[in-house]
């Protein structure tokens, strides 16, 4: 790897801000290690979610609505995914609690921000 040398003046005449944060002793990282090959670094990011398959309770948790939420439920059941007993209680639940019920609602790319991606 080749290095840069600028000095101290310059590099405040071209990057002021960047000068100034670093000068400041603010908003400081600190780096534990360099990866240079891409497909390494891949394999030590966060591993959280590596094989977790989402259950009826998390495709519920991505519903706006009632109906939304029956669909899901009709869906899984017609697979074979929940049972019909299991169904009907999520059914019922559905009717007299609301969609809530099942939990906060999941935002789009909630996996990834709950992995550190984002």
């Amino acid at each position: 790897m080749e290095r840069v040398e600028i000095d101290k003046e310059q590099f405040k005449k071209m990057f002021p801000n960047l000068a100034r944060e670093i000068e400041g002793g603010e908003n400081k990282i600190t780096i534990s290690s360099i990866r240079l090959d891409p497909l390494e670094g891949e394999k030590t990011v966060s591993k959280r979610f590596d094989g977790y398959n989402p259950d009826v309770i998390d495709f519920l948790r991505r519903c706006d609505n009632e109906q939304q939420a029956e669909e899901i439920i009709a869906y899984l059941e017609r697979r074979g995914e929940i049972s019909q007993q299991y169904a009907s209680s999520l059914r019922k639940q559905l009717k007299e609690k609301g969609v809530r019920s099942f939990g906060p609602k999941k935002e789009e790319a909630y996996y990834l921000k709950m992995a550190g991606y984002k």
